[in-house]
Protein backbone atom coordinates (compact mmCIF):
# COMPACT_ATOMS: atom_id res chain seq x y z
CA UNK A 1 0.00 0.00 0.00
CA UNK A 2 1.27 3.63 -0.81
CA UNK A 3 2.11 5.05 2.36
CA UNK A 4 1.35 8.71 1.48
CA UNK A 5 -1.83 7.90 -0.47
CA UNK A 6 -3.19 6.32 3.13
CA UNK A 7 -2.31 9.43 4.72
CA UNK A 8 -4.05 11.54 2.33
CA UNK A 9 -6.97 9.36 2.28
CA UNK A 10 -6.86 9.59 5.85
CA UNK A 11 -7.00 13.07 5.91
CA UNK A 12 -9.85 13.85 3.85
CA UNK A 13 -11.59 11.08 5.72
CA UNK A 14 -10.99 13.52 8.99
CA UNK A 15 -11.80 16.68 6.99
CA UNK A 16 -14.48 18.03 9.65
CA UNK A 17 -17.32 19.46 8.27
CA UNK A 18 -16.35 23.16 9.17
CA UNK A 19 -19.07 25.48 7.51
CA UNK A 20 -17.14 28.87 9.40
CA UNK A 21 -17.49 31.30 6.08
CA UNK A 22 -20.03 33.69 6.33
CA UNK A 23 -21.42 34.95 3.64
CA UNK A 24 -22.50 39.29 4.07
CA UNK A 25 -26.29 40.54 5.40
CA UNK A 26 -25.49 43.45 3.87
CA UNK A 27 -28.34 44.62 1.50
CA UNK A 28 -26.49 44.70 -1.76
CA UNK A 29 -25.69 40.93 -1.10
CA UNK A 30 -29.39 39.74 -0.85
CA UNK A 31 -30.64 37.94 -4.12
CA UNK A 32 -34.02 38.39 -5.04
CA UNK A 33 -36.09 36.18 -6.49
CA UNK A 34 -40.40 35.60 -6.11
CA UNK A 35 -40.42 34.10 -2.62
CA UNK A 36 -38.46 37.44 -0.65
CA UNK A 37 -39.91 40.31 -2.78
CA UNK A 38 -43.19 40.48 -0.67
CA UNK A 39 -40.63 40.20 2.38
CA UNK A 40 -37.80 42.70 0.80
CA UNK A 41 -40.29 45.63 0.02
CA UNK A 42 -41.89 45.73 3.65
CA UNK A 43 -38.02 46.01 4.57
CA UNK A 44 -37.33 48.42 2.29
CA UNK A 45 -40.49 50.39 3.06
CA UNK A 46 -39.57 50.96 7.11
CA UNK A 47 -40.99 53.51 8.51
CA UNK A 48 -43.64 53.97 6.52
CA UNK A 49 -45.67 50.15 7.57
CA UNK A 50 -48.91 49.48 7.48
CA UNK A 51 -48.90 48.95 11.15
CA UNK A 52 -46.25 49.05 13.86
CA UNK A 53 -45.98 45.10 14.32
CA UNK A 54 -44.43 43.34 11.26
CA UNK A 55 -44.15 39.00 11.16
CA UNK A 56 -41.79 37.46 8.80
CA UNK A 57 -43.21 34.16 8.65
CA UNK A 58 -40.86 31.27 6.65
CA UNK A 59 -39.58 28.10 6.66
CA UNK A 60 -35.70 27.47 8.18
CA UNK A 61 -33.42 28.76 5.51
CA UNK A 62 -35.54 31.04 3.50
CA UNK A 63 -33.81 34.09 3.97
CA UNK A 64 -35.32 35.57 7.51
CA UNK A 65 -32.47 35.72 9.17
CA UNK A 66 -30.54 38.08 6.26
CA UNK A 67 -34.02 40.16 6.13
CA UNK A 68 -33.81 40.83 9.59
CA UNK A 69 -29.98 41.73 9.50
CA UNK A 70 -30.80 44.38 7.24
CA UNK A 71 -34.29 46.05 8.52
CA UNK A 72 -32.05 46.17 12.10
CA UNK A 73 -28.55 47.82 10.35
CA UNK A 74 -31.56 50.33 8.38
CA UNK A 75 -33.53 50.76 11.72
CA UNK A 76 -31.04 50.60 14.10
CA UNK A 77 -32.97 48.32 16.28
CA UNK A 78 -32.40 46.69 18.92
CA UNK A 79 -32.78 42.71 19.54
CA UNK A 80 -34.83 41.47 22.03
CA UNK A 81 -35.69 37.51 23.04
CA UNK A 82 -37.51 36.08 25.32
CA UNK A 83 -34.73 36.47 28.23
CA UNK A 84 -33.96 40.28 28.42
CA UNK A 85 -34.96 41.72 31.35
CA UNK A 86 -38.56 42.80 30.68
CA UNK A 87 -38.62 46.32 32.27
CA UNK A 88 -35.58 47.07 29.84
CA UNK A 89 -36.92 45.31 26.81
CA UNK A 90 -40.02 47.77 27.56
CA UNK A 91 -37.80 50.94 28.08
CA UNK A 92 -36.14 49.47 24.61
CA UNK A 93 -39.72 49.55 23.10
CA UNK A 94 -40.82 52.51 24.07
CA UNK A 95 -37.41 54.07 22.44
CA UNK A 96 -36.93 52.41 19.32
CA UNK A 97 -37.17 49.89 16.81
CA UNK A 98 -37.09 46.51 18.13
CA UNK A 99 -35.97 43.02 16.38
CA UNK A 100 -37.41 39.69 17.92
CA UNK A 101 -36.12 36.51 16.03
CA UNK A 102 -37.37 32.74 16.05
CA UNK A 103 -40.18 33.70 18.23
CA UNK A 104 -41.54 30.46 17.69
CA UNK A 105 -38.33 29.11 19.51
CA UNK A 106 -37.99 31.83 22.07
CA UNK A 107 -40.41 31.16 24.74
CA UNK A 108 -42.11 34.75 24.85
CA UNK A 109 -45.04 34.40 27.32
CA UNK A 110 -48.28 35.87 26.21
CA UNK A 111 -47.67 38.65 28.74
CA UNK A 112 -44.65 39.38 28.02
CA UNK A 113 -45.64 39.60 24.29
CA UNK A 114 -48.68 41.32 25.03
CA UNK A 115 -46.77 44.22 26.65
CA UNK A 116 -43.87 44.83 24.44
CA UNK A 117 -46.53 45.14 21.26
CA UNK A 118 -48.60 47.76 23.41
CA UNK A 119 -45.49 49.50 24.67
CA UNK A 120 -44.25 49.43 20.78
CA UNK A 121 -47.88 50.72 20.09
CA UNK A 122 -48.38 53.13 21.91
CA UNK A 123 -44.70 55.08 21.53
CA UNK A 124 -45.43 54.79 17.47
CA UNK A 125 -42.00 52.96 17.33
CA UNK A 126 -41.11 49.46 15.20
CA UNK A 127 -41.55 45.73 16.31
CA UNK A 128 -40.34 42.83 13.68
CA UNK A 129 -40.96 39.34 14.53
CA UNK A 130 -39.53 36.52 12.69
CA UNK A 131 -41.05 32.75 13.01
CA UNK A 132 -41.13 29.45 11.07
CA UNK A 133 -44.93 29.01 12.45
CA UNK A 134 -47.98 31.17 11.12
CA UNK A 135 -49.22 33.29 13.55
CA UNK A 136 -52.47 31.79 13.97
CA UNK A 137 -50.63 28.48 15.08
CA UNK A 138 -48.93 30.03 18.03
CA UNK A 139 -50.20 28.75 21.10
CA UNK A 140 -51.43 31.88 22.48
CA UNK A 141 -54.06 32.22 25.22
CA UNK A 142 -54.72 35.84 25.95
CA UNK A 143 -57.25 36.94 24.56
CA UNK A 144 -56.00 40.43 24.12
CA UNK A 145 -52.64 39.60 22.92
CA UNK A 146 -54.51 37.00 19.94
CA UNK A 147 -56.37 40.55 18.99
CA UNK A 148 -53.01 42.03 18.76
CA UNK A 149 -51.32 39.52 16.63
CA UNK A 150 -54.37 39.79 14.20
CA UNK A 151 -53.75 43.70 14.01
CA UNK A 152 -50.01 42.87 12.77
CA UNK A 153 -49.11 42.67 9.14
CA UNK A 154 -48.01 38.98 8.44
CA UNK A 155 -45.64 38.65 5.48
CA UNK A 156 -44.68 34.80 4.41
CA UNK A 157 -41.55 33.78 2.73
CA UNK A 158 -41.96 30.76 0.83
CA UNK A 159 -39.64 28.23 0.44
CA UNK A 160 -36.35 29.03 -2.36
CA UNK A 161 -37.19 28.16 -5.95
CA UNK A 162 -34.87 26.83 -8.41
CA UNK A 163 -33.93 30.06 -9.37
CA UNK A 164 -32.60 31.70 -6.42
CA UNK A 165 -30.85 28.36 -5.21
CA UNK A 166 -28.78 28.82 -8.69
CA UNK A 167 -28.28 32.46 -7.83
CA UNK A 168 -27.50 31.69 -4.40
CA UNK A 169 -24.83 28.92 -4.90
CA UNK A 170 -23.55 30.16 -7.55
CA UNK A 171 -22.42 33.25 -5.46
CA UNK A 172 -21.27 31.55 -2.99
CA UNK A 173 -19.23 29.51 -4.61
CA UNK A 174 -17.82 32.79 -6.24
CA UNK A 175 -17.33 34.67 -2.73
CA UNK A 176 -14.83 31.63 -2.41
CA UNK A 177 -13.68 32.29 -5.65
CA UNK A 178 -14.62 29.10 -6.94
CA UNK A 179 -15.20 28.06 -10.64
CA UNK A 180 -18.71 26.11 -11.19
CA UNK A 181 -20.03 24.45 -14.01
CA UNK A 182 -23.19 25.22 -14.16
CA UNK A 183 -24.23 21.55 -14.46
CA UNK A 184 -22.80 20.69 -11.21
CA UNK A 185 -24.94 23.76 -10.08
CA UNK A 186 -28.18 22.36 -11.50
CA UNK A 187 -27.11 18.41 -9.80
CA UNK A 188 -27.37 20.10 -6.51
CA UNK A 189 -30.84 22.25 -6.58
CA UNK A 190 -32.63 19.40 -8.24
CA UNK A 191 -31.08 17.07 -4.84
CA UNK A 192 -30.54 19.30 -2.18
CA UNK A 193 -33.13 20.94 0.41
CA UNK A 194 -34.61 23.85 -0.35
CA UNK A 195 -32.96 26.62 1.69
CA UNK A 196 -30.44 28.78 1.89
CA UNK A 197 -28.86 27.40 4.84
CA UNK A 198 -28.57 23.66 3.35
CA UNK A 199 -26.97 25.89 0.45
CA UNK A 200 -24.36 27.53 2.63
CA UNK A 201 -23.50 23.83 4.24
CA UNK A 202 -23.47 22.47 1.01
CA UNK A 203 -20.91 24.55 -0.98
CA UNK A 204 -18.65 25.14 2.04
CA UNK A 205 -18.28 20.84 2.25
CA UNK A 206 -17.88 20.79 -1.39
CA UNK A 207 -14.95 23.36 -1.16
CA UNK A 208 -13.22 22.04 1.32
CA UNK A 209 -13.02 18.84 -0.01
CA UNK A 210 -11.95 20.36 -3.61
CA UNK A 211 -9.16 22.07 -1.60
CA UNK A 212 -7.72 18.83 0.64
CA UNK A 213 -7.72 16.83 -2.67
CA UNK A 214 -6.58 19.79 -4.94
CA UNK A 215 -9.26 18.93 -8.07
CA UNK A 216 -11.95 20.85 -9.34
CA UNK A 217 -15.29 20.72 -8.28
CA UNK A 218 -17.32 18.17 -10.17
CA UNK A 219 -20.53 16.19 -10.07
CA UNK A 220 -18.80 13.45 -8.36
CA UNK A 221 -17.84 16.08 -5.38
CA UNK A 222 -21.11 17.18 -5.25
CA UNK A 223 -22.48 13.68 -5.11
CA UNK A 224 -20.29 12.45 -2.59
CA UNK A 225 -21.11 15.85 -0.30
CA UNK A 226 -25.12 14.89 -0.56
CA UNK A 227 -24.73 11.24 0.19
CA UNK A 228 -21.86 12.16 3.04
CA UNK A 229 -24.71 14.96 4.50
CA UNK A 230 -27.14 12.44 4.33
CA UNK A 231 -25.59 9.72 6.31
CA UNK A 232 -24.71 12.59 9.24
CA UNK A 233 -28.20 13.17 9.36
CA UNK A 234 -28.37 16.41 7.60
CA UNK A 235 -31.74 17.00 6.02
CA UNK A 236 -31.10 16.40 2.06
CA UNK A 237 -33.48 14.97 -0.39
CA UNK A 238 -31.36 12.69 -2.90
CA UNK A 239 -32.93 11.11 -5.22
Amino acid sequence: MNSNKGKADMAIGQLPLEFGHQPSNAREDLIVSDPLNAALRIVDDWPDWPSPVVILAGPTGAGKTHLANIWKERSDAILVSASTDREKALLEAAAGAILVEDIDREGFDDTQLFHLINTVRQNGTSLLITTRIWPAAWPVQLPDLRSRLKAATIVEIGEPDDALLVQVIEKLFADRQVSVDPKVVSYLVQRMERSLDAAQMIVGRVDALALARRCKVSRGLAAEVLAELEAKGYNTELS
